[in-house]
């Protein structure tokens, strides 16, 4: 691939590549933008095929950071660093305090914390060398897990959904389908569960599926039959690209809205999914709940707080959809639009490109 050219598509501020032999490092931080402030965005572990995949991971990751925390309100701009290796058996300290100390030379242009293959335990060990990190353990002060936050503000994004479906933000009483019940998807059906709907649940984990169907009184199907349930809500909370050619037409119901990230396989999935009259909450705007509780953990953590700006999400909601019948276009385009709103008023009286240590953190 042509690097320079990937970054002038999108704008991309900044590429550093990060190696240590002794330590085994292979990583890449990507900076997309910083016209609302640092970029703020998780470290994911991941066994990569190529360097190449890990690069273009690591810069569709990075601007969808950039969205999700300007339509989420929040000052921070986008950002995203992914490590090439095994989260099962290549980790070790020497690994985790070498990338800490990559992060540090960034001087806070950069903050990062947990994604998939890192865990709060590893968060720690980063910020043994480097301050420019959220989410560490609450035993710690930090935020600590963001799943139960995460699960909270799709609760509130499902809520406004229905509003706008069925006339009434009420869950109870309602069929919602929730694929994956792991951290979020559990804590999901948790709030459906208590407020009274009635929930259809699959895991490729068979555990996590008994606990829902134990707690929770779910009813379980096998994985791929959940596509094809009767239900007012889809909530795809694992996997990412599962809203693609083969299983949105399987689909029964009239709302879309998961924790997990990148549903979408391809931006014009979107626009079949309007065209089925289907609701999509989108996925950034939906699961922001996370990235809230870590940005909270940056100013001294106060979970009230968190959860009060998480539930937020149920407005955001409903502005994206304000946009797209305004402006005539498919949810997933109209948040674009209400993040590019943003980051365009805010950058017309901000610099856009800002030194380091220009923001402070609580310790």
């Amino acid at each position: 691939m042509n690097l320079f050219d990937a970054m002038r598509k999108h704008d991309y501020e900044q590429v550093l590549f990060c190696s240590d032999t002794s330590a085994g490092l292979r990583a890449i931080i990507v900076i997309h933008d910083t016209t609302l402030g640092p970029a703020l965005g998780g470290t994911r572990m991941w066994p990569y095929n190529t360097e190449e995949e890990a690069i273009i991971d690591a810069l569709r990751l990075a601007r969808g950071m950039t969205y999700k925390n300007a339509a989420a309100g929040l000052n921070f701009g986008g950002g995203k660093a992914v490590i090439i290796g095994d989260p099962r058996k290549d980790k070790s300290e020497e690994l985790f305090r070498v990338f800490g100390r990559f992060v540090d030379t960034l001087g806070g242009r950069f903050i990062t914390g947990e994604d998939v293959g890192i865990t709060v335990d590893d968060v720690e060990t980063i910020r043994c060398e480097t301050r420019w990190v959220g989410g560490s353990s609450s035993a710690s002060g930090g935020s600590g897990d963001p799943g139960p936050v995460t699960a909270y503000g799709v609760w509130r994004g499902l809520a406004a959904c229905a509003k706008v479906v069925f006339g009434s933000d009420s869950l109870k009483g309602l069929t919602v389908a929730i694929q994956g019940v792991g951290s979020v998807g559990y804590h999901l059906g948790k709030h459906l569960s208590d407020e009274g709907a009635k929930l259809i649940v699959t895991d490729i984990f068979p555990d996590k599926v008994q606990r829902a169907v134990r707690d929770l009184g779910a009813q379980a199907v096998e994985p791929d039959a959940i596509f094809d349930v009767e239900c007012d809500i889809f909530a795809p909370c694992a996997l990412g690209a599962i809203l693609n050619d083969d299983t949105i037409p399987r689909l029964k119901c009239k709302i879309v809205g998961g924790s997990a990230n990148n549903q979408l396989k391809e931006d014009r999935h979107g626009d079949v999914l309007q065209d089925m009259g289907i609701l999509y909450a989108p996925d950034y705007i939906i699961n922001a709940g996370g990235v809230i509780n870590v940005a909270d953990g940056l100013f001294g953590y106060n979970r009230e707080r968190a959860l009060r700006k998480a539930a937020g999400i149920y407005d955001t909601i409903l502005k994206v959809v304000e946009i797209s019948k305004r402006d005539g276009i498919p949810t997933h385009k109209a948040a674009d639009r209400l993040a590019e709103e943003r980051i365009a008023t805010v950058g017309k009286i901000t610099r856009r490109i800002r030194p380091g240590r220009t923001w402070e953190m609580v310790e």
